[in-house]
């Protein structure tokens, strides 16, 4: 209700007839009179007032001295009010966290380079968001004694480290130094830390990897039925189940059939399919078929192409054909910044890995007759109930990749998260050939790649050496925190392959840096031509099946 409503709901009853609020102003009247009674009057009037004033006076002593009587001669105490400095920054909630009981405000100042916000989870209070430099006061209104814990709900911050908490003491007195951070420290770590400790927490953490969990994602879904006209009939059940994310942590997963994430479709060009639908979640959900061609009316978006299917146990069925090859994925579309980022989403392929065999990228060529050891998925999450994770898991409980020395392997990535995340992969560069399932007319490598919210880049790597190589999001904040690693981080694990030689066919994009100086550069094609003396094809005029 605004100041306006308020104040016209105050005159309720002096309106007219019709029940209409007068807000007519009352107007001012002025009686005239003659001027000299009004003069013979003033002293009389004067000694009325000065009277009155002296009877006020006295009546505010006594009930002063009274009420300083009835309390044992004291006035009554005012409530304490505090004001207290946060600040909130990559990834931390510092301040001197601590005042007395009373009337408590905080006041934050992001001291960070990204946006922050930070809120009282017992309160049920959370600030506004504020960027780099910004401040802003959150009132928490009287608090009683007590530890709140303080936290920044923007995706994956509070995984990262803000969190910590406010201390309301008794006494009315606040600690000279707050739980979160003092004047001193180290790099702004405040009193200092356990150093060995921090140590010893992220060793431990390392070696529990691969940490066993119940639970596992990314399965390819069965027909549940293949008609006679070849159209294939799958079945999906959005429910919501206990997921362990990682070991011992269990979280309210929302899935498809169980499984975070859900079960991979994989179909062939021009298939016919029916996607029977079943949810069992508390609200209305549909999907959405992220990067497929699809007519409008199964698209997936209530309102818009069908209404929602009703929950606890409405069904729907979608139907459609697979015209285009696609590197797409499915994930609800109703409220889905809960529903996907809480698990709702999985893999949905068209048609062939669109592999460059036989062309030629920075010097090195793919062979034509490339055999794929393993083609898989990386789904990437950083929010909702499931997290910072791979696939569905958050370190040690992430799986990690097991190959062969010389084994040829294509990922994709797919985001379906609320963040950037470079992903970087140890030791072995990557070729990126293809986006949003669209073959790339000029592949590149990166040991890094950047990888936003709704994207898929596909990639190919060869496993040249033997050992244990660690792959991650290269926001380190997202893999790493002082009581050890967690979130975005797995390895690839590579055996030994006897008589595997790496210069028999080089993969080495970088070799460049191997001419000495003053040596002349060799073409590109010299740098990656084969051992054997074949030629590589360039990609310039190459279809991305090497015709």
């Amino acid at each position: 209700m605004t100041i306006v409503e308020r104040n016209l709901e105050g005159r309720a009853g002096q309106g007219d007839a019709n029940g209409h609020a007068d807000i007519t102003p009352t107007p001012r009247v002025v009686h005239y009179t003659d001027q000299a009674p009004q003069q013979s009057n003033r002293g009389w009037m004067l000694g009325v007032i000065l009277g009155a004033l002296a009877i006020g006076m006295i009546g505010l002593v006594a009930i002063v001295l009274g009420g300083m009587a009835l309390s044992g001669g004291e006035a009554a105490p005012e409530v304490a009010s505090t004001t207290v400095e946060v600040s909130a920054r990559e990834f931390a909630i510092g301040g001197n966290l601590t005042a007395p009981a009373g009337e408590v405000t905080l006041r934050i100042t992001n001291t960070g380079s990204t946006d922050h916000n930070v809120g009282v989870r017992e309160l049920g209070l959370m600030s506004t968001t504020v960027g780099p430099g910004g401040v802003v006061e959150l009132p928490l209104g009287e608090l009683a004694p007590g530890v709140y814990e303080l936290y920044c709900d923007i995706a994956g911050h509070e995984e990262s480290g803000m969190v910590n908490t406010l201390t309301v003491t008794g006494d009315g007195q606040a600690a000279v130094t707050g739980a979160g951070e003092s004047a001193g420290g180290h790099g702004g770590h405040g009193d200092d830390p356990d150093w060995a400790a921090m140590d010893a927490a992220m060793m431990e953490t390392m070696l529990a990897f691969p940490a066993e969990t119940e639970g596992r994602g990314n399965p390819v879904l069965a027909p549940t039925e293949v008609k006679a006209d070849g159209t294939k009939v799958f079945d999906l059940t959005a429910e919501i189940v206990d997921w362990e994310v990682e070991p011992g942590k269990f979280v309210e997963a929302w899935t498809y059939n169980g499984v975070v994430p859900a079960p991979q479709i994989l179909l062939d060009r021009g298939d016919s399919v029916e996607i029977n639908v079943t949810n069992n979640l508390p609200i209305g959900t549909d999907i959405h078929w992220h990067g497929v061609h699809t007519p409008n009316d199964q698209d997936g978006v209530a309102p818009y192409t069908q209404d929602l299917i009703e929950p606890n146990g409405g069904t729907f069925t979608y139907s459609f054909t697979v015209e285009d090859d696609a590197i797409g994925m499915y994930h609800a579309h109703n409220h889905a910044q809960m529903a996907v980022v809480n698990g709702m989403f999985g893999v949905f392929r068209v048609g062939d890995n669109p592999i460059p065999y036989g062309q030629t990228f920075s010097g090195v060529t793919i062979p034509e007759d490339l055999e794929v050891a393993m083609d898989i998925p990386m789904i990437l999450n950083d929010a909702g109930t499931i997290g910072l994770s791979l696939n569905g898991k958050s370190f040690p409980a992430t799986e990690p990749l097991v190959i062969n020395q010389g084994d040829w392997v294509s990922i994709t990535y797919y985001n379906e998260g609320l963040q950037i995340h470079p992903m970087h992969l140890h030791q072995f560069p990557q070729l990126v050939y293809a986006k949003d399932g669209v073959p790339l007319d000029h592949p590149y490598w990166v040991d890094t790649l950047n990888v936003a919210p709704g994207e898929r880049y596909t990639v190919l790597f060869r496993a040249d050496d033997v050992g244990t190589w660690v792959w991650h999001c290269n926001i380190l904040t997202h893999v790493e925190r002082s009581d050890g690693m967690f979130g975005m981080v797995t390895a690839i694990v590579v055996n030994e392959t006897p008589g595997f030689d790496p210069d028999d066919w080089p993969v080495d994009p970088t070799n460049w840096r191997n001419v000495s100086i003053g040596d002349a550069a060799p073409s590109d094609a010299a740098i990656g031509e084969p051992a054997d003396g074949t030629d590589g094809e360039d990609s310039t005029d190459a279809t991305p099946d090497g015709t």
